[in-house]
């Protein structure tokens, strides 16, 4: 067995029978050929940023090490051809670099290019999706390459079809990215409502959104974590309203179908959890919506912490918490509502 520590953003003390870095398309097929042979299940891994390992894991990692960026332009927009190994923080920060500007919003998100459409990661009013041309996937099996336009990849939030039709038996290889040359800022949420949008520089928008999650977010490298560990809810005009009765000024954001869209860590606040600790494992005193490796933290540690995050907002506001974090057992990922429900 090798140590999984080092690759998973959590540091939990986990193991997997072989792990790989492979650095092209051909290396990944011959692992993936050779695994089949053997019967072991396969997970592919970019930095590992959004993962729950609950177990060792019973089978071959390969980390993904495809890498380059590809810039082409036209009158109107750049495109961005990025191979899934790239870091994703990098990639923003290369673009604004060259003046290419629309990806500021989603700054300091860890992980890799290849694992952004899967979640349709988003922060501050854009999601993966809005600036999204492409995707390129291997089909394993076949050892065929295929590409899915922004609507074939059934985006929805912290949602796609790679976690669906495409999650087992195929990897995404690379995206394609369409960023508009007359950028217009998007400044919802935070601080960023106080910019000027006439004025504002979408390095500063940057600089503000690092500055944001620094100050929210632990660095995994000192406390193991993976991110925000919950989505925010997103529950009907009728319950809202009902909430907006009992719950004095909730922070709440309109959807365009009428829903509305809660936030996961002041519902958690609101139930005066900063700090609990169950195990080794304990939710963050700065942002309640991270839970954060305190000390030797097992998978079971941070299952029971989330179960029991999930019971006391329910019992509080009739809302039921969702894991964005992925949860991955011994042969692969398993259901993470059903595992801490």
């Amino acid at each position: 067995m090798q140590s999984l520590q080092p690759f998973h953003t959590f540091h939990l003390a986990v193991s997997a029978r072989e792990i790989i870095e492979a650095q092209n398309i051909e290396q990944i097929l011959q692992i993936w050929k050779r695994a089949k042979s053997e019967n072991l299940p396969v997970l592919f891994l970019g930095q590992g940023s959004n993962m729950l390992f609950l177990e060792d894991f019973n089978g071959i990692v390969i980390i993904n090490r495809l890498r380059g960026i590809t810039h082409t332009q036209d009158e109107h927009f750049h495109y961005l051809h990025v191979n899934g190994g790239e870091n994703w923080h990098n990639l923003v920060q290369w673009s604004l670099q060259q003046g290419i500007y629309g990806l500021e919003n989603l700054a300091l998100i860890p992980g890799c290019a290849g694992s952004a459409p899967i979640q349709n990661i988003g922060a501050y009013g854009v999601e993966f999706k809005d600036v999204c041309h492409y995707v390129d996937v291997l089909d394993l099996t076949s050892g065929e390459s295929f590409r899915l336009t922004t609507a074939q990849c059934e985006f929805g939030y912290r949602e796609s079809i790679f976690k669906h039709r495409y999650q087992s038996g195929y990897v995404v290889t690379a995206v394609g990215l369409k960023l508009a040359k007359n950028w217009q800022p998007i400044l919802k949420y935070g601080t960023l409502v106080n910019f000027d949008p006439q004025r504002v520089t979408a390095q500063q928008v940057f600089d503000e959104v690092c500055h944001i999650r620094r100050s929210k977010l632990p660095n995994p490298d000192e406390l193991g974590n993976a991110g925000s560990f919950f989505k925010n809810p997103i529950v009907s005009a009728e319950k809202f309203i009902e909430l907006q009765k009992q719950v004095e000024n909730l922070p709440h954001f309109p959807q365009s179908d009428g829903s509305v869209k809660l936030a996961a860590g002041w519902l958690i606040d609101q139930c005066r959890l900063k700090g609990f600790q169950i195990g080794g494992a304990a939710v963050h005193k700065q942002q309640a919506l991270v839970i954060i490796n305190q000390e030797n933290a097992t998978g079971k540690d941070v299952v029971e912490l989330a179960r029991h995050i999930r019971k006391a907002v329910a019992e509080k506001f009739g809302v039921y918490l969702q894991p964005e974090v992925r949860f991955m057992g011994a042969s692969g990922e398993v259901d993470s509502e059903q595992t801490i429900a």
